[in-house]
C-alpha cells in the first residue's frame, strides 16, 4: 500500500513540498518515503538511500530535507530536473532483497515519471538494475544496461573542483598542494576525493565511522593520515575540512571547535540547522554550499538520461569550479554568506523557467 500526501503549491521553491509518498509492502518488508519537492524545472531527480533509521517520522523528515536540497542543486547545476528523494528504512545489510528493491521500483513506476531515482546511501549500481526490472524511471544503472555506472567517480571530481575554487578564492591559487585537508568520511565519494586530492600534492587525514572504509584507503595509499574520529579531525591543524558523510556535520560546536579556514565536502545537509552559515562567516571560514559541491554525481545521472557519454558528464561537472567562484562574488557583492548566495540563484532560475510552463503550447492543458 501507499500513502499519499500533496501540498496545494506544486512548484513553489523553499520549504513546500509537491508530494510525499509513504509505501509499504508488507511481503517483502518494504517501508519507504518519496519525497517531490519541487517539479518547476522538469522531473524530480534524486537518489534513494537505504538507511536504519530510528522511526518513520526520521525518516520522512530526512526525505523532505534531502528532496528540498535536490532541488536547490539540480537548479544550480544547470539541468532541467526537479528536486526529488526517496529512503527505504532499515539496515540494508540486513534488510535489503530482490523482492523488496523490485517492490519498490513499482513504487517508483506508480509515480508515472514525476520522480525518477538513482543511488546514494546504502544503494548501488547493482540495486539500481534490479529497480529497473519494475521501473521505467531509474538512472545510475551499469554500464552493462546502459548507464552511467558509480556517480561517486564524478561526485568526487566536482567536491575537487569546488575545493579548487576555494582554494583560488581563500589563498590566490586553484590548488592544494602544500595544503593540510580532513577528509570525514571515505566511503564511495571520500575515497576518490582523497585520491584527487594526494594527486594535486595535498597532506590528507581522513576518519570514518566504518573501519573497512579506512583500511581500504590505508591499503591504497600506505602512510595517509587517520584521526581518531570526526572530533579529533575537526579540532586537527587543518586548512580544508571536508564533511563527506551524513548531513548535519556542522553544528554549533563543530563551528566552534573547527580550525580549518575553508570548508568544501560531499555530504548533503551539512548545516545542522539555519544560522550555522553565518557563524561560519563571522569566524571568517569559507564555506562551499553542499548542494553546489556535490552536484557531479547527479550531472553524471542526468547525462545517462539522454544517453551516457563520460566525457560529456565530466566537461559539465568541471564547470562546478566556475559556479564555485560566481557564488563566493555574489556573496561578497550582496554582503551575504554563499549558502545564500547560492539560494538565491537556485531559486531565481527555479521561478524564471517554471514560470515558462505557464507559455501553453499546442496540446497542452493547464494544471
Amino acid at each position: 500500500m501507499h500513502r499519499i500526501f500533496a501540498s496545494e503549491s506544486a512548484a513553489a521553491p523553499g520549504d513546500s513540498h509537491e508530494q510525499v509518498v509513504l509505501c509499504h509492502d508488507r511481503d517483502s518488508g518494504l517501508k519507504a518515503v518519496i519525497a517531490i519537492h519541487s517539479t518547476a524545472l522538469g522531473p524530480a531527480l534524486g537518489g534513494t538511500r537505504f538507511h536504519a533509521y530510528a522511526s518513520e517520522e526520521e525518516a520522512v523528515q530526512d526525505a523532505l530535507n534531502l528532496a528540498r536540497g535536490m532541488s536547490y542543486k539540480n537548479a544550480l547545476a544547470g539541468l532541467d530536473l526537479g528536486g526529488g528523494k526517496a529512503v527505504i528504512i532499515g539496515d540494508p545489510t540486513k534488510v535489503k532483497t530482490e523482492a523488496l528493491l523490485r517492490a519498490y521500483g513499482r513504487f517508483v513506476q506508480s509515480l508515472g515519471g514525476r520522480y525518477v531515482t538513482a543511488c546514494d546511501v546504502g544503494t548501488y549500481v547493482a540495486d539500481m538494475d534490479v529497480i529497473a526490472r519494475e521501473c521505467d524511471y531509474v538512472t545510475g544503472r551499469s554500464p552493462e544496461y546502459g548507464g552511467a555506472g558509480d556517480s561517486s567517480v564524478l561526485t568526487a571530481f566536482g567536491v575537487f573542483q569546488a575545493m579548487r575554487a576555494c582554494a583560488q578564492r581563500r589563498w590566490g591559487a586553484p590548488t592544494l598542494a602544500g595544503r593540510r585537508v580532513g577528509v570525514a568520511g571515505v566511503g564511495k565519494v571520500g575515497h576518490y576525493l582523497v585520491e584527487h586530492l594526494l594527486e594535486d600534492g595535498a597532506t590528507v587525514v581522513v576518519t570514518d565511522v566504518n573501519q573497512a572504509a579506512l583500511d581500504r584507503v590505508r591499503t591504497a595509499h600506505p602512510g595517509i593520515e587517520v584521526a581518531a574520529d570526526a572530533a579529533a579531525l575537526i579540532r586537527a591543524d587543518l586548512d580544508v575540512y571536508a564533511p563527506c558523510a551524513l548531513g548535519g556535520a556542522l553544528d554549533d560546536a563543530t563551528v566552534a571547535a573547527l580550525t580549518a579556514s575553508v570548508v568544501c565536502g560531499a555530504a548533503n545537509n551539512q548545516l545542522a540547522h539555519p544560522g550555522v552559515e553565518k557563524d561560519l562567516a563571522d569566524r571568517g571560514v569559507l564555506y562551499a554550499p553542499d548542494y553546489l559541491v556535490n552536484a557531479g554525481g547527479v550531472i553524471q545521472v542526468a547525462d545517462e538520461i539522454e544517453g551516457f557519454v563520460f566525457e560529456r558528464a565530466k566537461a559539465k561537472a568541471a564547470k562546478i569550479f566556475d559556479t564555485t567562484l560566481e557564488i563566493f562574488a555574489r556573496a561578497e557583492a550582496d554582503g551575504v554568506p554563499p549558502a545564500v548566495a547560492a539560494d538565491r540563484l537556485a531559486e531565481k532560475r527555479m521561478a524564471d523557467i517554471g514560470r515558462l510552463r505557464s507559455i501553453l503550447l499546442p496540446g497542452d492543458r493547464r494544471r
